[in-house]
């Protein structure tokens, strides 16, 4: 194969990965899982429509009378009149241009405007996606709404309302990107960590072999449930610290943020159209959390660390909902003071924010062509051949992606650090740690093997 060849398959493969909209191939691979959409919480009974943006489409949430939640195409199917601007009332939605009301299902339930409307209305269906609320999300299902696959079963998306913590973060740039931060973790002894020492820690402190040996050595594999990598360092007493990651299809991952036992968490990097990205995070507030909140041996907070996304308010256009205030505009609110006085590696004061500028900043679609992967890679060269194959399988064979009708093999997947002896199997280390650890108790366990 050519140079030029190489660079148009290259292309192409790109374009595959990168386009969700309808027709493409990611959008229908995407299409085939539920998405998480939005909080319950931002959807109240008679309440304001929402705007939503979803691979592409624009759409509205709303909930009627009843608390049901209903998420259609924004366009009335008369006139193609915006439903945001609808009345919600009465279990249904009416478009304020000639009155026709719609329920959450689609269905027309008055023509006031016709004469006969009584009898045309059943005739007359908006086009409605399947809904369903679990872990204080609003999920929806984009794919045939006659072949609706069961909902999520990752132990994130399993855990009980009460305990879930649910939180959001839109970014500009296109899913793979933002996506593939999470799943490379030798950046992370540099863009969250350059500025650290290992004397800066105390000795048990996770993060101390991070700031040791910031070039770890790696294990990759393909899992029922997506790729995983295993990033491995030897510590001083003979014994090797393992952290181990995830992706899930289609577009979740699990960082090695946490001790493997007690690590219940997820991000789903759910593409609003080809530029932007609406990052949903799931954690279980039972979890004793990030190892990062952990301070250093003086007993001060890592700087660069800060706890929370700072928000602009949220406001009702397309890209309205939670957009962070540290952004592009104003260089993510960089102070160059702290970063030359190494205080802050980047100078960006929060670890999702030091991510968030790095990934914004490759433009909003990564040109892949321009790029030059090493072995620190490979992970994310893993996942993209993933991705890429069970996309163009879907298309041409008609192969449903992993975990579509089979959620149960998400049960299994669980990111964290560890330790073993020197010589020990990553992948049976991962099995023993998954038996040992502390799982969600939910009211679908019965459903799950093993749990």
């Amino acid at each position: 194969m050519s140079l030029h060849e190489q660079l148009d398959k290259q292309k192409s493969e790109s374009e595959q990965m990168t386009r969700v909209g309808p027709g493409t191939a990611m959008g229908d691979l995407m299409r085939r899982y539920w998405l998480p959409a939005l909080a319950s919480s931002e959807l109240q009974a008679d309440g304001d429509p929402v705007r939503l943006l979803l691979l592409g489409e624009k759409l509205i949430a709303f909930r009627d009378s009843q608390g049901r939640v209903g998420v259609m195409d924004h366009r009335c199917p008369h006139r193609c009149a915006s439903l945001f601007f609808g009345r919600n009332e009465a279990d249904g939605l009416r478009c304020v241009y000639h009155g026709w009301k719609f329920d959450v299902e689609g269905n027309c339930l008055d023509m006031p405007n016709v004469q006969n409307g009584a009898a045309m209305k059943a005739r007359v269906h908006a086009k409605a996606y399947k809904a369903a609320e679990r872990s204080g999300l609003v999920w929806v299902y984009m794919g045939p709404q006659d072949d609706v696959p069961p909902l999520p079963r990752m132990e994130a998306a399993l855990i009980p309302e009460g305990e879930v913590s649910v939180r959001f973060v839109q970014r500009a740039c296109n899913w793979l990107q933002a996506l593939e931060g999470d799943i490379d973790t030798s950046h992370f002894g540099f863009l969250h960590a350059g500025h650290a020492q290992p004397e800066d820690f105390q000795d048990d402190h996770p993060m101390r072999h991070t700031v040791t040996n910031r070039a770890p050595e790696y294990h990759v594999a393909d899992t029922p449930w997506g790729t995983s990598y295993g990033a491995y360092r030897l510590e001083g007493d003979g014994r090797m610290s393992w952290r181990v990651a995830n992706f899930m299809f289609p577009f979740w991952t699990q960082a090695p943020n946490s001790d493997f036992l007690t690590n219940v968490a997820v991000r789903g990097w759910v593409p609003m159209d080809d530029e932007h990205t609406m990052v949903v995070m799931l954690s279980w507030k039972k979890s004793p959390g990030a190892y990062t909140g952990m301070p250093l041996k003086n007993g001060q907070p890592i700087p660069g660390f800060a706890p929370a996304v700072d928000y602009l308010p949220n406001t009702t256009d397309w890209h309205g909902r939670w957009r962070p205030r540290a952004r592009a505009g104003n260089d993510y609110e960089i102070d160059r003071d702290a970063q030359r006085r190494n205080e802050i590696y980047t100078g960006i004061r929060m670890v999702f924010m030091q991510d968030q500028a790095v990934t914004e900043s490759m433009g909003p679609i990564t040109d892949h062509a321009f790029e030059h992967l090493v072995p620190s890679d490979q992970m994310v060269v893993r996942t993209r051949r993933r991705v890429l194959k069970a996309a163009q399988a879907l298309r041409e064979q008609g192969t449903l992606p992993p975990g579509v009708r089979d959620p149960q093999v998400m049960w299994d997947a669980r990111s964290g650090s560890f330790h073993t002896p020197a010589a020990a199997d990553w992948q049976q280390a991962y099995r023993e740690q998954l038996q040992a650890a502390i799982r969600v108790p939910t009211a679908e366990r019965e459903h799950v093997p093993g749990a």
